[in-house]
């Protein structure tokens, strides 16, 4: 780095004081020399990716840095922790706008307690005045209409009152089966609220029956759940074949990653004169928020999808945002492609790079073209004999999902390899 700086300050006198033709001689050279070492570096970085080599010059500059006044590690983190993404089917949903104060809300059943709607923190909603549990009221399938992915979504009104009363409880439950309904062993899932008005603290507490033998649960402080006093807070559940997750105002407080299947919904409040239990806005949905796998594709489902289709589409091959150099996580799944190839020698692809929407067509046509070449060039790394690759960027122009949404668009931003 301090090899740079000299150079830039010669650089820098020249121009100054040399004539306008030598300047520009020189200028020309040094642009010659800047793309060489440009050109350079990309073939470094590939290398790097690819082979998982160090780069000695990269090592010289990280030491050099090492040795400067401020040495503190640049860290850039993502924050995983709000990935909700609401389903897009709607299975029910309720804002109780319409509902007449004092009666029971139309779109509910009653399942023990007594609840009436009533005006809260300027929203009407239902406010239980002996405790009980009330479901949503569907016209077939009472019990059982669930699918494998789905989200819920409601608001509560989190009160802090100046008073002595114990703890109040509001609870979503997610239930398994019609028989013995009131039982815990029905119990797939549930997400409590708890308030002590008395200290001004509340709590959420969610637990889970796993698919395997056993449960888990936590109960966790209000620091940290973000949960605002006195106000609206919002709560989602997102549940994917077997995947469980809940998020209070955003952020996910809990991420399961096998639990039982649930069926249905069931809402249990407690009973005051105080709105300690009120929901608001509850909507229930199908989709989900994507499920995890750990082990990527299976190589035996890349020859599946060649013989059955002639195709294999994948969204684990990853890159840095708005450009075309591959993260290192992507190699595994690059190298199961390359592998099903060099089994399958006479055969000619097509690697079709695709983006979502974000951006214009002038931006990402040109990326997605770059971005198919850069897995061009690394399976030609692997071994894979270029002759029968051909990189082609579709940019947005063939989603496969909706763009409104963000699932949609991590669905859209995929690698397609096609037979020719």
């Amino acid at each position: 780095m301090r090899r740079n700086f000299f150079m830039a300050l010669a650089v820098i006198f020249m121009a100054a004081y040399a004539p306008e033709v030598q300047a520009q001689g020189f200028f020309g050279k040094l642009k010659d020399k800047v793309k060489e070492k440009v050109d350079q570096k990309v073939n470094d970085v590939t290398d790097r990716i690819v082979n998982g080599k160090s780069n000695s010059s990269e090592d010289e500059d990280a030491q050099e840095a090492a040795e400067s006044e401020d040495n503190t590690p640049n860290v850039t983190t993502t924050n995983q922790k709000s990935d909700f993404v609401p389903g897009s089917v709607v299975i029910f949903e309720d804002k109780f706008e319409n509902e007449k104060i004092g009666e029971f809300p139309s779109k509910w059943d009653l399942d023990g307690g007594a609840v009436e709607m009533a005006k809260i923190a300027g929203r009407t909603v239902p406010q239980w005045t002996e405790s009980g549990d009330i479901l949503p009221l569907m016209k077939k399938n009472q019990y059982n209409y669930l699918t494998e992915e789905f989200t819920i979504e409601w608001d509560v009104y989190i009160s802090k009152k100046n008073d002595e009363w114990g703890d109040m409880t509001h609870e979503i439950g997610l239930m398994t089966r019609e028989e013995d309904v009131n039982s815990w062993n029905n119990y797939a899932a549930y997400v409590e609220i708890w308030y002590r008005p008395g200290d001004g603290a509340s709590r959420v507490m969610w637990h889970c029956q796993k698919a395997t033998d056993g449960s888990v649960e936590n109960d966790v402080s209000d620091s940290k759940t973000n949960i605002k006093p006195n106000a609206w807070n919002h709560f989602a559940i997102s549940f994917n074949k077997r995947a469980f997750k809940f998020y209070v105002n955003g952020t996910r407080i809990c991420n399961v990653p096998n639990m039982l299947q649930p069926r249905y919904v069931k809402y249990t409040g407690s009973g005051s004169e105080y709105p300690y239990s009120c929901i608001s806005n509850m909507r229930i949905a199908k989709g989900a928020v994507e499920l995890y796998d750990r082990n990527a594709t299976d190589a035996d489902a890349i020859t599946k999808a060649m013989e059955e289709t002639g195709k294999f589409v994948t969204n684990n091959i990853l890159f840095e945002t708005g450009k075309a150099d591959l993260k290192a996580e992507s190699m595994a799944e690059i190298q199961k492609v390359a592998n099903y190839m060099l089994k399958n020698k006479s055969v000619r692809f097509e690697v079709q790079g695709h983006t979502d929407n974000q951006g214009t067509d002038k931006v990402n046509d040109p990326l997605s073209q770059k971005r198919a070449e850069a897995i061009v060039t690394a399976l030609v790394k692997l071994g894979v004999d270029e002759w029968n690759l051909r990189a082609v960027g579709k940019g947005s122009h063939e989603p496969v999902a909706d763009n409104k949404t963000e699932a949609g668009r991590a669905k859209n931003r995929r690698v397609e390899f096609i037979k020719r």
